[in-house]
Formats: structure tokens, C-alpha cells, sequence
């Protein structure tokens, strides 16, 4: 399972979890737009939207889980912890992804972006080509210790990927040649089909 607030990180592991499953679903994430999943590489034809779970997120997601490979869901949704368990136990038997827009009880890991810049803007002019973060990835057990990598997300070709290896270090200024490459970040999403619970964002 994934929390986090970035939409565009979710939507990269999204796609990277959905290649080859194909079929998603997003609930309660009213921002957003064809677009930007189509762009990240989402397949819209076989993606199921709840705009509003109402007050019965829980079971709504239970359904979802059920039958869907990967899920995303809002910031907004809340779901009590006693039906987070129970959500866990379905993701086991399923094998699906979650990757929440905010915290959520239970998870394993969280990511964290922070903006570094924007490419392609000159001197109060230019076209917006590329945005640099700074993803960290934190949680328990064998993600404990946090590590980070500067990404972009997107790069001036539209992709996500790391933006030099050297630049790739963990918190204690070890160089990390893994880094969070592209594939990298779609052995952490699969993995979250064994774990738990993983956070993304």
C-alpha cells in the first residue's frame, strides 16, 4: 500500500504497477485528470474512477481490491482502522496495490517528495520541460533506514527517471548506484502485492 501527496509519483508507480495487469482504479482523487494519467502511462480504457466513496469508502476499496489489481485513493478518504485490517487482509489474498494520497494506518513505507526546480524557464520566460525532486523513502522493518534520490518526475522527455546515478546517495552520504530507478520503483509497488501495507508519496 502507498501513501504520499504527490500525484505525479502516484501516478508513475501506478502505471509501473499497472503494466501488467493493466486494469486500475482511482477513488476520491478528484484532481485527477485523464490527461496526466494517460500521460503517465495509466491505459484510461481500463481504469475505473469513484469520484466520491461517500461514507462507505471501506467497503467501496474492499470491492475494489477484490477485483483490481492497483488502487489509488484519495487524500480525503478516511477508513478506520479496524477496516484498514481488514483491507490488509484482502490485499493479501489478492495480491492488489494501494497507493494513498495521504498517511494510512500500517504502512510500511512512506516516500516524500521535495521540489529541487523546474527546467525550461529562463529569465521570466520559457516553456516548463522537466521538474527535479528529491524523493526519500522511509518505514519499517528493511526500509528503515530512509534513502533518497533526486528523480525527475517528469524528465524533458516526459519519463520518469533518476537524474544522474552520482547524484543518488542515502541520508548517512553513501553513494547508492540502485538508487530509485524506474525499475526500482516497480520492484517496491510489486513487492507491496507480498507486503502489507506500502506508502507511496
Amino acid at each position: 500500500m502507498g501513501a504520499g501527496g504527490d500525484l505525479p509519483l502516484l501516478l508513475a508507480l501506478a502505471a509501473l504497477a499497472a503494466a501488467e495487469s493493466v486494469a486500475w482504479a482511482a477513488v476520491g482523487v478528484p484532481e485527477l485528470g485523464g490527461l496526466a494519467a494517460a500521460q503517465a502511462g495509466l491505459d484510461l480504457a481500463t481504469g475505473l474512477v469513484v469520484s466520491d466513496p461517500g461514507p462507505r469508502a471501506a467497503q467501496v476499496l474492499a470491492v475494489l481490491l477484490e477485483s483490481v489489481p492497483v488502487v489509488l485513493v484519495g487524500a480525503s478518504v478516511r477508513v478506520p482502522e479496524r477496516a484498514v485490517r481488514r483491507l490488509r487482509a484482502v490485499m493479501r489474498r489478492s495480491g492488489a496495490v494501494l497507493l494513498a494520497a495521504g498517511r494510512w494506518p500500517g504502512a510500511d513505507v512512506q516516500l516524500r517528495v521535495a521540489p529541487v526546480g523546474w527546467t525550461g524557464v529562463g529569465r521570466g520566460h520559457g516553456l516548463l520541460r522537466g521538474r527535479r525532486v528529491t524523493v526519500t523513502a522511509g518505514g519499517r522493518g528493511a526500509a528503515a533506514a530512509p534513502r533518497s534520490a533526486e528523480l525527475w518526475l517528469p524528465g524533458p522527455d516526459g519519463l520518469v527517471g533518476v537524474t544522474d546515478v552520482t547524484d543518488v546517495t542515502d541520508t548517512a552520504g553513501v553513494t547508492d548506484t540502485a538508487g530509485v530507478t524506474e525499475q526500482g520503483a516497480a520492484e517496491a509497488v510489486r513487492g507491496g502485492a507480498r507486503a502489507d501495507l506500502r506508502v507511496v508519496g
